[in-house]
């Protein structure tokens, strides 16, 4: 990649400055630390960025997150919504939750504005209600993810967004070399999109790559 183009692209990841985000200027940067701490990279802050103003462009009321992590890319899209709107976010890992949990009250989140379910996300998204949600949010090397992909569909209501972060994969998606599992497994996610009739997409390289789509009304 030319020199400029990897300038241009860091400029453009510190568009944003998250420390004016929240009252207190160091609740990302902890969340992102307990995150790594745990083994769940958080989003990158440009891709944090697209996912706060994806949540603002709908005025998200009702938005799931399948993935939850230390929390990073849970207060990115709170930050978004409406200042009355409920993120439901889950996660399998019940210490992902906690560390979560501490990043939303280090935020001053109001405790009604977040859901936190631990379990398995198959079983847990496929008992919320359809065409609910405003915005529905994985990462796209999640497991089953073309499972949940099929579910995010379901739970939008009609001009609904999507948002799959982690969309190019550490690069590897766009690397014809690149043939593990997980990969071609986000490939395949990237090509259900483009494919499917209902989903106006774009592919953006935020952060590690961000994924978004509407559904049409």
């Amino acid at each position: 990649m030319a020199s400029g183009k990897v300038a241009g692209w860091a400029h453009a990841e510190e568009f944003v400055e998250e420390t004016e985000l929240f009252a207190d200027e160091g609740v990302l940067a902890r969340a992102r630390e307990r995150g790594h701490e745990l083994g769940a990279p958080p989003v990158l802050p440009g891709a944090g960025a697209l996912m706060r103003l994806l949540a603002a462009s709908v005025n998200a009321r009702a938005a799931v997150e399948i993935g939850t992590g230390s929390g990073v890319g849970s207060l990115y899209l709170l930050s978004g919504m409406h200042p009355d709107g409920v993120l439901t976010t889950i996660d399998p890992e019940v210490e992902n939750q906690r560390a979560a949990r501490e990043s939303f009250a280090e935020a001053q989140i109001r405790s009604p504005r977040v859901r936190t379910i631990a379990g398995n996300p198959r079983e847990v998204i496929g008992r919320l209600t359809d065409h609910a949600y405003d915005l529905v949010s994985f990462p796209a090397h999640l497991p089953h993810a073309l499972d949940l992909l099929e579910h995010a569909r379901r739970l939008l209501r009609p001009g609904g967004v999507l948002v799959i972060p982690h969309a190019l994969y550490h690069d590897r998606v766009a690397d014809p070399a690149a043939r593990d599992a997980t990969t071609q497994s986000v490939r395949a996610v990237l090509r259900a999109v483009a494919e499917a009739e209902d989903l106006v997409a774009a592919l953006t390289g935020s952060g590690d790559g961000v994924l978004a789509a509407v559904l049409r009304p």
